[in-house]
């Protein structure tokens, strides 16, 4: 039986940032439409916490039935180590995705929008298709085009529309901005395991790039934001401030840009999730000011 410690590790911690940033940056432009409430957006935050961690489960049983995760350089997976029953796993996965559904049929019915249920049952069935099933689309590049659309588009535009009924261009912005945040997490992630994915025959984005097209496509994803900041600053000029987030991304970029490898590249994980973060809160205050 794994240990409590080694149930933590499996669900990642690490990754969390990319389901806290969007439901944060999603609240400041909710403040700005005059439209907060506290109990959906507190609502909302559990449901992309409990997406996540059941998306990490169920990746870990999925890659680890699969032999995917036998010769992994990243953290700990239950599966692939031995550490816990495959079942155990599994029923994990489907406890952490079942309550984000049950959460998200809560913030639904309270709010009122029932379309959204089409958006929800997407996102469950995005978690779980990412590595499962017979043909798992991150095995053929889409993983960064689906953590892009449910970690940014739908996480932020989302929180802001369950409150205020309506999205705005500055939610938008925030939307692209953490979006491309999070899809600069799994590219990082993916470049670190190139030579075991290749081996597994895993064809990731970054296999089918290379090391070079990746590490440039790291680089670009991580000025967006910035870039996006300099365009939503001339009617907001306090979003300047977000700018201060940018030296937590050095570490990161020295690594990729400088040819990291393996273990090395496993901070860049952590503090591009951090520079995310860092960035929805103070756009986040921003807004709302």
């Amino acid at each position: 039986m794994a240990t409590v410690s080694e149930w933590i590790e499996g669900a990642r911690p690490r990754t969390l940032p990319n389901a806290i940033a969007p439901v944060v940056a999603g609240v400041g432009a909710a403040i700005a439409l005059d439209a907060f409430s506290w109990w959906r957006s507190l609502l909302a935050l559990l449901v992309a916490l409990s997406l996540i961690i059941g998306v990490n489960f169920a990746n870990d049983y999925s890659d680890g039935i699969r032999g995917t995760d036998e010769h992994r350089v990243g953290p700990l997976r239950l599966v692939g180590s031995g550490a816990a029953n495959p079942k155990a796993v599994l029923r994990a996965a489907l406890t952490s995705l079942g309550l984000a559904g049950v959460l998200g049929l809560a913030l639904v019915a309270l709010s009122g929008h029932w379309w959204l249920l089409a958006m929800g049952a997407l996102c469950i069935l995005g978690a779980w298709f990412y590595t499962g099933g017979k043909k798992p689309y991150g095995y053929y590049g889409l993983g960064e085009i689906a953590v892009f659309v449910f970690f940014g588009l739908a996480g932020v535009l989302g929180t802001v529309y369950v409150q205020a009924g309506r999205v705005s261009w500055d939610a938008l912005g925030c939307a692209v901005a953490v979006g491309s945040f999070s899809m600069a997490v799994l590219v990082a992630n993916n470049l670190r395991d190139i030579p075991t994915d290749i081996e597994s025959g895993k064809h990731t984005l970054a296999t089918r790039m290379g090391d070079g097209g990746t590490r440039k496509l790291y680089l670009t994803l991580v000025t967006v934001p910035y870039a996006l900041t300099v365009l939503m600053g001339i009617w907001h000029p306090l979003l300047f401030i977000t700018f201060v987030t940018a030296p937590l991304l050095l570490k990161p970029i020295m690594a990729v840009g400088g040819g990291g490898k393996g273990r090395e590249l496993i901070p860049a994980l952590r503090d591009t999730g951090m520079a995310m973060l860092a960035w929805a809160v103070l756009s986040a205050v921003a807004l709302a000011l």
